[in-house]
């Protein structure tokens, strides 16, 4: 003979069961930190000035011709070859590259036609590689480029004409 349990529900199942009957509508809980994500990341505070970092053998300074997306860009390196560059991963969200900007890329031995840029120079970097004469005189900074290494010109319409 089996000894007869009571019909009353476990002791845990009692206290969810009246803790239920008293809930209400919950609010969102307010903001008590300082910030969010960015202010995580932390500051960057570039005001001290960093070294010249001057190209050494298997590397090579070049202007950014296009940006192709993806982490890949076009350049226009300055011993005259067009090549195919890829952003590395210490660089990527954290520099951001435009046209016309001067790099220095690492060059890979077994692709000539494809580069790994190392350095994003700003531009007074820029010009004092320039005024070293580490880049060519007719190398025009903060100057947007195209293909062909023509600048390109804002179109422009005359409203009135038309």
């Amino acid at each position: 003979a089996r000894p007869q349990r009571s019909k009353s529900p476990p002791p845990h199942q009692e206290s969810c069961r009246r803790s239920a009957q008293r809930v209400q509508p919950s609010t969102m809980p307010k903001n008590k930190g300082k910030g969010g994500k960015n202010r995580r990341r932390g500051k960057n505070d570039n005001d001290s000035k960093r070294e010249l970092v001057y190209k050494e053998d298997g590397q090579e300074y070049a202007q950014v011709t296009k940006m192709l997306g993806n982490g890949r860009l076009e350049a226009y390196c300055f011993d005259g070859v067009s090549r195919l560059c890829h952003i590395r991963g210490k660089l990527r969200k954290r520099v951001w590259i435009q046209q016309g900007d001067i790099v220095l890329i690492g060059l890979r031995e077994f692709q000539d036609q494809k580069a790994d840029v190392i350095l994003k120079y700003d531009n007074e970097e820029a010009r004092s590689l320039k005024a070293y004469g580490e880049l060519p005189e007719n190398v025009q900074i903060n100057v947007d480029v195209g293909l062909d290494g023509d600048e390109l010109e804002d179109d422009t319409f005359d409203f009135e004409e038309i």
